[in-house]
């Protein structure tokens, strides 16, 4: 199996493997899978971390207003008053305005807690320093495990315009969003390896040849964004290490010199000759003036 390092810009996202005989146009779209997988884990992670804080979403006609405004306004949070926590909320006011402040309470926030901890070990980047291999099938498992923990935690649902709900019925709306920016279209995805685009009509073992224990390291990239930068000579982690090795050189080297002393040669245990002039009984003559 060919091991594949995935990446996107600089930045490591994951391991996987792959037959050399895999076709590029199903091993782009498993990539972009899990690539896009793992995002949406990192976002319900993000927004689960909210929902602990902070209670359910607010309707979009309530977010940002004040409690003055709402009352001026007659505004009613009809889906709040449905989706309460289990064991009951503690009111925790949500500062900027997106969520409603019943959260839910200490026990309930350590189920959603645990378990976005979890989720978030399963797609970590930490997974290729350990050598672990995420397949699509992980990426299911915790987002199961999310949906799981919701779902203890609020029996009723959430509003159908809450965030999380949307991204688990894959209703999503990210426009106008960073993450949007991040998320690649499986039609539009391309990798590239050694400044080479992997094309969608051949097969792996055409660029990486049949060798099935290659490692090669392939970056994801949006469909004309033109080619990835090329991979560093060594990793930052090298340059560091080499830099304090010259460094460390330098500094004895300068200690080197500032020892260079010849005083030591006019010691009696420096004398090449004294062994000699011991045997000839000529030593420690000296002479003095008549």
């Amino acid at each position: 199996m060919v091991v594949l390092h995935v990446k996107r810009g600089d930045e490591s996202q994951f391991l996987l493997q792959a037959p050399g005989s895999t076709e590029l146009e199903e091993l782009t779209a498993r990539v972009t899978r899990i690539y896009n997988g793992r995002l949406k884990v990192h976002r319900l992670c993000t927004e689960m971390e909210d929902l602990a804080a902070h209670g359910v979403f607010l309707p979009p006609n309530m977010q940002g207003l004040t409690d003055e405004q709402i009352q001026e306004l007659k505004l009613k949070d009809e889906w709040g008053e449905k989706c309460v926590p289990s064991g009951g909320s503690v009111f925790k006011k949500d500062d900027i305005g997106r969520r409603n402040g019943q959260a839910p309470n200490e026990k309930m926030q350590q189920v959603l807690k645990k378990t976005v901890e979890e989720a978030k070990a399963i797609v970590s980047k930490k997974q290729v320093e350990a050598g672990v291999f995420v397949t699509m099938e992980m990426v299911k498992d915790a987002l199961d495990q999310l949906r799981g923990a919701v779902m203890i935690v609020y029996p009723m649902g959430l509003p159908p315009y809450d965030p999380i709900r949307m991204e688990f019925e894959n209703k999503e709306d990210l426009s106008g969003t960073q993450a949007a920016l991040e998320v690649i279209q499986e039609s539009e995805a391309q990798l590239w390896w050694a400044a080479k685009e992997l094309r969608r009509t051949k097969k792996l073992s055409d660029y990486v040849g049949k060798n099935e224990k290659t490692k090669i390291i392939v970056k994801i990239q949006q469909r004309g964004q033109g080619a990835p930068a090329r991979e560093p000579i060594m990793s930052s982690e090298e340059h560091k290490q080499l830099m304090l090795f010259y460094h460390r050189r330098q500094e004895e080297l300068k200690k080197l010199e500032e020892n260079d002393d010849d005083s030591c040669l006019n010691s009696p245990w420096a004398d090449n000759t004294a062994l000699k002039r011991h045997f000839h009984g000529v030593k420690d003559i000296k002479w003095r003036p008549r």
